[in-house]
């Protein structure tokens, strides 16, 4: 094996895997389950910063309902171990394009890997208005999604806090959880909805509220209201909200990865199986689209999987048929 010049931080050999995966949540351990098991040489790189640790639970993955996301990822971890499957807590800070197929791999702490195949799972992050209590509360009882949430709070007094052109969308979603919805337009004038828009939260019973949303109200450690920048006070004990997301598509990008533009940001061009249109490179879970679940991150992680043991069983075969 030849020192690979793209990494400059180690002048040790870098160690070489089939498969790298670049991020421990469900798509990558799902991925990396399969990869152990398929009796591939694999490396799992985790930051330890999933998306879902603000939650207490989960919801919506058969068998797993109300696991906490905490407890989930330890038995996945444990899961690829018994399949030999190594994991290192550190952070992939630079790929390359190394010799031949490899693709070298920098971690934050100094070690430099080289994979014959790459899988990117890092997710992405929510940026959240910056209104005082929402951060704090997020994961709680300040929450995004009524399919992970809405059954633990159903017939809540809900609010929903404008933060984009999709809040009355989310509005008019969460009402199926609530007869008790109120959107609170915040930095949106009411000049910007739509006669639509309009008519379609007054059949759901949606009050509209404009006026900037000062702050939320805690009492106990617990949300109890929304408070205005008049001073006026609306009582709630649930607020809805939609993140700006952030894909971190770095990584990827460094490799020149195609992305596509959408409204919840730029992602990976990729076929159905989770491959970009960089040679090698797979993609899986929040990585690759603002929608995925983890019950659908696990599945693209599986589906990227044995995307890559097909391409790498078919890879050797042709190599050896052309060395005959």
């Amino acid at each position: 094996m030849t020192q690979d010049k793209n990494l400059t931080k180690s002048k040790d050999l870098a160690e070489t895997y089939d498969v790298v995966v670049v991020g421990g949540g469900a798509a990558g351990l799902s991925a990396a389950l399969v990869l152990g098991r398929s009796r591939l040489r694999t490396l799992v790189v985790d930051a330890g910063e999933p998306r879902n640790a603000p939650s207490a639970h989960m919801q919506g993955y058969l068998t797993r309902d109300g696991m906490s996301p905490a407890e989930f990822l330890e038995l996945g971890r444990e899961e690829i171990a018994r399949y030999g499957v190594e994991l290192v807590r550190d952070r992939a800070v630079d790929v390359s394009r190394g010799e031949g197929e490899d693709i070298a791999v920098e971690l934050a702490g100094g070690r430099a890997v080289r994979a014959r195949r790459l899988i990117v799972t890092t997710g992405l992050e929510d940026e959240l208005p910056a209104v005082p209590g929402v951060a704090e509360r997020f994961g709680r009882d300040v929450l995004h999604c009524p399919f992970c949430h809405g059954w633990e709070v159903r017939d809540g007094r809900f609010g929903v806090l404008a933060a984009g052109p999709l809040s009355v969308h989310q509005a008019l979603m969460v009402s199926g959880w609530s007869d008790d919805v109120t959107l609170f337009l915040h930095t949106v004038s009411e000049e910007e909805l739509s006669d639509d828009d309009l008519r379609r939260l007054a059949a759901a019973g949606v009050k509209v509220v404009p006026g900037e949303v000062a702050c939320l109200r805690v009492e106990d450690d617990r949300l109890t209201g929304v408070r205005l920048a008049d001073g006026t006070e609306h009582d709630r004990s649930v607020v809805f909200v939609a993140p700006k997301a952030v894909p971190q598509t770095g990584l990827m990008e460094r490799l020149g990865a195609e992305l596509r533009e959408t409204p919840f940001g730029a992602y990976p061009v990729v076929d159905p199986t989770g491959r970009t249109t960089v040679p090698g490179v797979w993609t899986a879970g929040n990585a690759m689209g603002f929608g995925e679940q983890v019950v659908h991150a696990a599945s693209g992680g599986y589906r990227a999987a044995t995307a890559i043991v097909g391409d790498l069983i078919m890879s050797d075969l042709d190599a050896a048929v052309a060395g005959r």
